[in-house]
């Protein structure tokens, strides 16, 4: 009987840890969707935080994760030309946005599944002569439709985070 309580007991603490757990993970994630963009994200952290919604002049939406040195998100829906596969538009892009930043080196291309599916390249290059490196998240929506997420930080901060940042293009969800 006395192992059996002590069981019990055991069973019971290990569900209070996990409920607080799964209550403290929860608390520290936060959703972002706003009537100016038409998708929304969740965040798996609150230290990344909006600075910078689509306007007239403005086509895209920015978070930062810290300060832009840690981590800057900047996403932009694109217009996918018929015919074109996503990687190859993502080559393209690369081509006319990416490879003129000073210390360019180019990285690999991998396909990505979430949500939305598409693929990812990475990248390195010098930012203010400190080292930086990028990520870029294509997504196909539909098949004109391609969403940018595109991360970049310090060589030495943004891949301790790539969990975070597949977890936010994992969650893209159009509304």
């Amino acid at each position: 009987m006395r192992r059996k309580l002590t069981s019990l007991f055991s069973l019971f603490l290990l569900f209070i840890i996990w409920s607080a757990f799964r209550i403290d993970v929860a608390a520290q994630q936060f959703n972002y969707t706003s009537p100016k963009a038409e998708f929304s994200l969740e965040f798996p952290s609150t230290t990344w935080r909006k600075v910078d919604e689509p306007d007239d002049v403005h086509q895209h939406t920015e978070f930062v994760y810290g300060d832009r040195w840690d981590g800057q998100l900047k996403i932009r829906k694109e217009a996918l030309p018929d015919g074109m596969t996503v990687r190859d538009f993502a080559r393209r892009d690369q081509d006319e946005r990416t490879r003129f930043l000073p210390g360019f080196v180019d990285g690999k291309d991998d396909p990505f599944n979430g949500r939305l599916d598409g693929t990812t390249l990475s990248y390195e290059f010098t930012q203010a002569g400190k080292p930086m490196v990028g990520r870029s998240y294509y997504l196909q929506a539909d098949a004109h439709t391609v969403y940018v997420l595109r991360f970049t930080g310090l060589r030495q901060k943004l891949p301790a985070i790539r969990n975070q940042t597949d977890s936010i293009a994992r969650s893209l969800k159009i509304k």
